[in-house]
Parts: structure tokens; sequence; C-alpha cells
């Protein structure tokens, strides 16, 4: 989930990827950037079928077992227009975790938004049905995701998305009609954030991508609001 290399990836492709199977987009963010942002219709579409050639093979061989050859051919695409977008493996790996972290980020502000107002449990709940729904339908390439992300993400690119789940956890804590005028914003937010991404994470690479989503629904539930109570 909070994966992020945007200081060195402003040419990074904008869109969110999708897949077919058990795969979707993942997201984004290196040290090396993609040579060219590919702004017209068919640029974007070649890149955007390097992401899902990416993530399709990473849930079937792994990221060790993958070469640029492979994406290219899965693709459908050459050599030549694979490295005019990304410099290297590592660099499209680093944009497929970002732009999916920033899937998450998206959907996670579009729930606030639709439920301000509100009091906090439900934007809570809000919250909790967005983000299990944004995993249901490519459970496997969530768990490759969550394992990739433990080999590619340094300190300094995990605290930057770290922080700004966090912001959308405040966000969530403004929202909200009830909120007790001494929560201490910032701390709580930080420990939902722990809450809800260590829960997601374990589970979907300790089950290798097949979690039992109505348990976690109830786990995720019980944690955040349990915490919450005594809180916020």
């Amino acid at each position: 989930m909070p994966f992020d290399g945007s200081k060195n990836s402003r040419n990074n492709p904008p869109a969110r990827c999708s897949g077919s199977a058990e795969l979707m987009a993942t997201a984004r963010a290196p040290a090396a950037a993609p040579r060219r942002k590919p702004r017209q219709s068919r640029a974007r579409h070649t890149s955007q079928a390097l992401q899902e050639a990416f993530v399709r093979l990473l849930v079937e061989k792994g990221y060790a077992a993958i070469t640029i050859r492979e994406i290219v051919s899965v693709a459908g695409t050459g050599l030549g227009s694979f490295y005019e977008y990304f410099a290297s493996k590592e660099d499209l790996a680093r944009v497929c975790l970002h732009l999916r972290s920033k899937a998450l980020l998206l959907d996670m502000r579009a729930a606030v938004a639709a439920h301000a107002g509100r009091p906090l449990a439900e934007i809570v709940d809000a919250v909790i049905d967005a983000q299990l729904e944004a995993h249901r339908a490519q459970p496997l390439a969530w768990g490759a995701h969550y394992l990739l992300e433990r080999h590619l993400s340094g300190p300094e690119a995990y605290r930057k998305m770290y922080d700004r789940f966090v912001a959308e956890w405040v966000g969530v804590l403004d929202a909200a009609i009830d909120l007790s005028p001494d929560c201490q914003k910032k701390e709580v937010a930080r420990v939902c954030q722990t809450i809800i991404y260590g829960l997601f994470a374990h589970l979907h690479i300790g089950t290798g991508g097949r979690p039992d989503l109505q348990a976690l629904s109830r786990q995720l539930r019980a944690a955040l609001h349990g915490y919450l109570k005594g809180v916020a």
C-alpha cells in the first residue's frame, strides 16, 4: 500500500493500469524515470500494456524470474518501445507499485468525500469498504504487490507514501461530525493507517494472494472501531 518514488519519476504514466485475469495495474515511482511521458493515446496504450504485462508475469513467475524480453513479448511491443518509457525492469516495477498505491489513495479520498459530515464510524466503514473493493478483483496481483513492495521500497519512498495515507486518515477525522475536540488527529491517523495496512498486507502475503476478505472485513472493523472508540 504505502509505496512512492515520485521524487525521481516525474515522467511516469498518469493513468491506472488495467489488466485481465488475476492482474491489474500497479503502482509507480522510482529512481529512474520513464524516458518519455506517454501523452498520446497510442503511447499511453503502449505504456499501459507494458505495465499490465509486468503484473501478469509477476503473478505467474515472481519478480526475479521476469525478463524484459518476456515483458515486451506479453505486451506485444518491442524492446525499443520499452526503453522509451522505462529505464529498467526495476523502474517499471516501481511505476506499477506507485500507481496501485495511488489508486488506493484516490479510492479512500472518494469514500471520505461521499460521507463527509457523517459520524466517524460511518466514514471509517466507507473507507474499509472502498479498500476491500479495490482488493477484491485481483487478489493474486495484490499479494504479489505487497511482497514486491518489501523488496523495492526504500525507507524514504516508504515514508513518503505512508505519510500520504496518514494525511488521508486525518481527512477522515476532519470529515466526521462527532469527532472529539481532544482527539490527537495526527497520532490517531498514524495508528489507523498502521492497522489497515498491516492487516491488508500481511493477509495477502500470508495467504499467497488468496485472502478471506469477509474475515478481513470483520477484523478491520473490530480493530479500527475498537481503537477509535477510546481516542476519537
